[in-house]
């Protein structure tokens, strides 16, 4: 009510809706040990998480009606009425040492109704984009055949940097038709040229998606499934391997899929990724930041804060230089060589197709000479991980490729 009379016409709830569900307050959301299990994902405490979605509805509901019946003892109807009314605030008459040099008279005098007042704009009609290059793409009859037939197409497409979340609607028909996982087609779609921001983001099963040229920020956000390659230009005058060609936050909130980037991403790759695979050259900042699951393998250099707040999945990061170490906190990763067969072939295998897709001279010079790279890649492993085949050395791989537990 108070920030209404002040002039607001928007309201955020942020705490108190974790609040009513159950969250406690401890502050410990980024160690992972949150006692009721809202921050947190282990299953242990998870399995305390109280909540319900009605508890967060009851919460705002009794909100509603509170703001109702402070409305109707000032004589007001709607909360519109009250927007932007400071006389109807007084400062209270305490006297505090904290704030007694405090002066509201700035927030609470009335400057009159600006012209351009939000609280005079009301049902405005949706903004068009106008047509946008997913429009175009579903309007192919190729791809809408392929789509509703389940069939295999090969498209190339010219891609602008004005061209936001490419593959978002195609994306979206796939799996409103075929959930996550029933498409049975393949749409294999090259673009080249610069993409804009969200690109390839929501991919679903069936779609392989290569980009020649370089992107934005948010590659791949939030995929389910399907590939993702991106690829320089040839002749560019400059090494793939040295060059950024992918920004920050890629790989945001992946659910499957793979991905491989001949070339550096910026900040925060694969950040919060729950179970895609990613091969890529090198990263800046907050590599593999609040990560659950998934794999990455890092070709090259990586910036600082490895790892933060990562629960599940696995890293392998090459370091020629030795220099990763004091860029990882190891309260919350095991850092270590990668010792286990499994581990050992899980990297190798990812490589490979990463040399297959995209040509990389830095992922071939690397198998050409494995023996002497290998002891140059870090495993990073969070504590859920210290168990799996890939991490731990107890387990080996028989002649006939599957993985066992040796015995003592």
């Amino acid at each position: 009510m108070m920030a209404a009379a002040m002039g607001a016409d928007e309201y955020g709830f942020g705490s108190v809706a974790m609040i009513a569900t159950g969250c406690v307050m401890a502050r410990i959301c980024h160690t992972n040990n949150c006692p009721v299990g809202v921050a947190s994902q282990r299953e242990e405490l998870r399995a305390r998480f109280p909540g319900v979605p009605g508890d967060l509805v009851n919460f705002f509901f009794y909100v509603a009606e509170e703001v109702r019946g402070m409305l109707a003892q000032l004589g007001y109807e709607k909360l519109d009425d009250v927007i932007g009314r400071t006389d109807l605030l007084r400062p209270r008459d305490i006297s505090l040492v904290k704030t007694r040099h405090l002066d509201l008279g700035y927030i609470l005098s009335n400057v009159g109704m600006p012209k351009w007042s939000s609280t005079q704009i009301r049902n405005q009609d949706v903004h068009n984009n106008g047509l946008i290059l997913d429009d175009v793409l579903l309007a192919d009859t190729e791809i809408l055949d392929a789509i509703d037939n389940e069939k295999v197409i090969h498209k190339t497409v010219k891609i602008y940097n004005v061209d936001r979340a490419v593959c978002g609607r195609i994306a979206g028909a796939v799996a409103k038709k075929y959930g996550d996982t029933g498409f049975a087609g393949q749409l294999n779609i090259t673009f080249t040229g610069s993409a804009g921001q969200s690109f390839a983001c929501f991919l679903t099963p069936g779609m392989n998606i290569r980009l020649v040229g370089e992107a934005n920020d948010y590659v791949g956000k939030g995929i389910a499934g399907g590939e993702l390659v991106v690829t320089p230009m040839e002749n560019t005058g400059f090494c793939p391997e040295d060059a950024t060609i992918v920004g920050n936050t890629c790989l945001y909130g992946a659910t499957g899929g793979q991905v491989f980037v001949r070339g550096k991403a910026g900040e925060r790759f694969a950040v919060r990724n729950s179970l895609a695979e990613a091969v890529v050259e090198g990263t800046g900042d907050h590599c593999c930041e609040y990560m659950t699951g998934g794999c990455v393998v890092v070709l090259g250099k990586v910036g600082r804060n490895v790892a933060a707040g990562m629960t599940g999945g696995l890293a392998y990061i090459l370091d020629e230089d030795n220099t990763l170490l004091p860029k990882v906190n190891q309260e919350i990763v095991k850092v270590q060589r990668v010792s286990a067969s499994v581990g050992q072939m899980q990297l190798r295998s990812l490589i490979e197709a990463h040399v297959e897709k995209t040509g990389s001279s830095k992922g071939a010079a690397i198998l050409k000479e494995w023996e002497t790279y290998l002891p140059l890649f870090w495993q990073l492993v969070p504590p859920s991980e210290e168990d799996s085949p890939e991490a731990c050395a107890d387990y080996q791989v028989t002649a006939a490729g599957q993985v066992t537990l040796q015995s003592a």
